[in-house]
């Protein structure tokens, strides 16, 4: 017998083996299943691979929006998954104590340890979330916001060269180094320069593929079989990330505790401090704090730079709010004076909500010890089940939000700020906004960095308006991150962000030119930075 027959052989024998095994597995996914009764899509049914192969194409978040339109607001997602879109299941899901994060928050992590988002365990993220919340607390913000607005005045810079150059800029490579550069400073201290050197910019490749790669785990649970393959393919990009964390870190802990006012000094403690976070935690902790910061604030300030190049009524109304309250550049700072001009929150908030830096629905299950079934919007959960809420499809629901992909930031406004007249029904309607408001998450989950991404976003825009009038970029160029003349879909028109889901959101522009108002860019280039 030759090899190749003895191979055909052992396959033949393995497939009458794992045939009627897989067979049975399908039947009983489909026929007799706890969640059989849940409409879904029959793939999504049989295997998660269903939801797998829409991550591998970047696009989960516009599949679920319209497995959603087509099914209602709660249909099968997976195997063992269900999704829900209503405001009844977003109370029922993340504010429940029984509740922990699912499993696809263990399968994500791709062998990396855990840390605030994707510990499971409840009363081990209280005692994280309490300590790292020190880091981004109002005081701590109060302290940190000359380093930001140092950082903020390198990016109005680099704006105001291109703009003497007569080039448009891609804001999304220098959000993303200005909030890059932010995160490090904040997270350890640590001067990453990406602002104004190219040396250390391979980090954001190595971020997103780490994201991406993650994505395909929390998706389809099944690849983390394949975790060794996959992670030798993205081994170039993630490892050279990782030696860098490792390697900031190092050189933190060799300074004195206290050298500097970062994430390191508040949490960094010993084993006798029980409320501290252990020197083998820094490194899974370092990792979602630079990833959190660098990637959804820079997601947060290209949505605004867009929605306001696409809107000019919005935008002239937004500029004169900005440029009638400060008489100078150097006065927009965080502050209640800034927290004025409620034109601006406004227009952040409906960004945030057209294009939220977070698009994964948060999976969620019965944690063990519960003694009580888990009912969500009147379903009862069978155990097992892994239940989220769909964010994209809840920030653009119509129930929710009129014209839920138009963009009208003074929806968010009461009549005294110029909103709609008061009345039962507008007081309900924001009401019902605010409670559906999830673009920074739900509940004692929810991103503890909020107000760090408000605080960031609403300088950095307030004083781009101040130093700068911009429109996008005329031609071709114009086009980039934008959706296209004479589709069908709400989310690809002319006037719609695009996104890619890679757990967080990804993307690419816009396309935007800046132009220096009057005198007032000499103050600016006078700043030493």
């Amino acid at each position: 017998m030759s090899i190749l027959d003895a191979i055909l052989i052992a396959v033949k024998y393995t497939f009458y083996l794992l045939a009627p095994w897989g067979l049975s597995i399908l039947i009983y996914r489909f026929a007799f299943h706890p969640l059989r009764k849940y409409p879904g899509p029959f793939l999504a049914k049989l295997t998660d691979g269903y939801a797998g192969f829409y991550a591998m194409r970047r696009r989960p978040h516009l599949n679920t929006y319209q497995n959603i339109q087509k099914y209602g607001s709660v249909y099968r997602e997976g195997p063992n998954r269900i999704i829900f879109s209503s405001l009844a299941a977003i109370q029922d899901i993340y504010f429940n104590p029984n509740i922990a994060k699912g499993r696809a928050y263990h399968q994500a992590r791709s062998g990396n340890p855990t840390n605030l988002f994707n510990t499971p365990d409840n009363d081990e993220h209280r005692r994280k979330r309490k300590v790292i919340g020190q880091v981004v607390s109002d005081r701590s913000l109060r302290s940190f916001s000359p380093i930001m607005s140092k950082q903020i005045d390198i990016f109005l810079q680099q704006l105001l060269r291109s703009s003497q150059r007569g080039e448009f800029v891609n804001l999304t490579p220098l959000c993303r180094n200005l909030s890059m550069d932010i995160a490090f400073y904040l997270s350890f201290g640590y001067a990453l320069n990406t602002q104004t050197d190219p040396t250390n910019r391979f980090i954001h490749g190595s971020m997103g593929q780490a994201l991406y790669m993650s994505n395909l785990n929390f998706n389809w649970p099944a690849l983390t079989i394949a975790g060794p393959l996959l992670q030798w393919l993205g081994k170039k990009k993630v490892e050279g990330f990782r030696q860098f964390i490792r390697k900031m870190i190092v050189s933190r802990m060799a300074e004195p505790r206290d050298a500097k006012s970062d994430f390191y000094s508040v949490v960094a403690g010993d084993v006798a401090e029980v409320d501290g976070i252990h020197e083998s935690e820094l490194w899974g902790e370092a990792l979602f704090f630079v990833t959190a910061g660098g990637t959804t604030v820079a997601t947060a300030a290209c949505g605004v730079f867009f929605h306001l190049s696409q809107h000019p009524d919005a935008y002239a109304r937004l500029a004169a709010g900005i440029r009638g309250t400060f008489s100078s550049g150097r006065d927009i700072v965080s502050g209640p004076t800034l927290a004025s001009c409620k034109y601006l929150r406004a227009v952040v908030d409906e960004s945030l909500r057209l294009a939220p830096p977070s698009l994964a629905p948060l999976w969620r299950e019965l944690e063990a010890s519960a003694t009580e079934p888990l009912v969500v919007d009147g379903h009862v959960i069978p155990r097992g089940t892994e239940v989220g809420i769909h964010l994209y499809s809840v920030l653009h629901d119509p129930d929710n939000y009129p014209e839920p992909f138009a963009f009208r930031p003074e929806r968010w406004l009461v009549p005294e700020d110029g909103g709609a007249p008061d009345s039962p029904e507008s007081r309900d309607a924001r009401a019902r906004m605010r409670r559906a408001q999830v673009s920074f998450g739900l509940g004692d989950r929810g991103c503890a960095g909020k107000a760090m991404a408000y605080m960031e976003t609403s300088v950095t825009l307030a004083r781009a308006l101040w130093y700068f009038d911009f429109e996008m970029a005329p031609g071709e160029a114009g086009k980039l991150g934008i959706g296209r003349e004479g589709s069908n879909d709400p989310w690809a028109g002319p006037d719609q962000f695009q996104l890619d889901d890679i757990l967080v959101a990804d993307h690419d522009g816009p396309n935007v030119v800046f132009k220096p108002r009057r005198e007032y860019w000499r103050e600016l280039m006078a700043e030493k930075v």
